[in-house]
């Protein structure tokens, strides 16, 4: 019993030590929670800086964050660079290579938005957060019909633009963090013109990746492009699971032919309702 008791008193005093602890204890957490507040803070103001450099056009301010040792300070500071009309290939290179996973999603997203159509398109700061969020952002319909030569826009080229159509998305699509690889292959498709060679990655990704969200983004960015070589590939996506399905039968909008024909209806019977709802809105 004696033993028993010791036992308790002993597991009581660590709990104690654990919950009010000692005041040397104390003391040293409280200094450690003061120092990680006062590092956060820090960032805090890094990040606003780099902001606030973009919107004044300070492409000085901004490129001295650009290094900077936490993630967030450095995608806000790339992200200045766009705004202030001052980005330069060689700082979407660095950031689409970050170690850190979040500046890669950040970087593609500037990518995409720089190198896409450039008539009636949102500036790469202003468009709506969800456009930059998740693929599949567009109504129906392919690069090639919005890129129809008689459309008569005249084409401005947006700053930046040079320099996001000379970084290449492509190996961002063999990432290791799947959030990336579906960012890349979103950016895909916003590009105009498509990459070389994206059309076959984006088929590959649509019908063999494992993270379904991947998948999704591939065959939403092969409906976007709208060449024919991924058609293939979003047929067999009719076929997977309902999210990937929906999204898949949307991406049939640029096509035509009786193996779209025969997809449709059958969408039009599909089990999920979401997916016989899309496949409607094509028929």
């Amino acid at each position: 019993m004696a033993n028993e008791r010791g036992a308790g008193d002993a597991g009581r005093a660590d709990a104690r030590r654990a919950g009010a602890g000692d005041p040397g204890d104390a003391g040293r957490t409280g200094a450690g929670r003061t120092d990680a507040g006062r590092a956060g803070a820090d960032v805090a103001a890094r990040r606003r800086t780099a902001v606030v450099a973009g919107h004044e056009r300070d492409e000085t301010a901004a490129r001295r964050l650009l290094g900077d040792e936490d993630p967030s300070v450095r995608a806000a500071a790339l992200g200045a660079l766009v705004l202030a009309e001052a980005v330069r290939a060689a700082d979407l290179a660095g950031g689409l290579a970050d170690p850190v996973p979040s500046v890669r999603r950040r970087t593609l997203e500037l990518v995409a938005a720089l190198s896409a159509d450039p008539v009636g398109g949102d500036p790469p700061d202003e468009a709506p957060a969800a456009r930059l969020a998740r693929p599949g952002r567009e109504a129906p319909g392919s690069r090639q019909e919005r890129e129809a030569p008689d459309s008569g826009q005249a084409r401005e080229a947006r700053p930046g633009r040079e320099a996001a159509l000379a970084s290449s998305v492509l190996p961002l699509l063999d990432d290791a963090d799947p959030s990336v690889v579906e960012v890349a292959a979103w950016a895909c498709g916003e590009r105009v013109p498509p990459e070389a060679g994206a059309v076959a990655r984006l088929a590959t990704l649509a019908t063999g990746h494992d993270d379904a969200l991947v998948r999704e983004a591939a065959v939403a960015a092969l409906g976007a492009i709208g060449d024919p070589a991924g058609l293939p590939a979003v047929l067999a996506a009719c076929r997977d699971k309902a999210t990937v399905r929906r999204r898949a039968v949307l991406a049939l909008a640029p096509f035509d032919g009786p193996e779209v024909d025969a997809a449709l209806r059958a969408a039009l019977e599909d089990r999920d309702w979401q997916v016989r709802q899309a496949a409607e809105d094509l028929t």
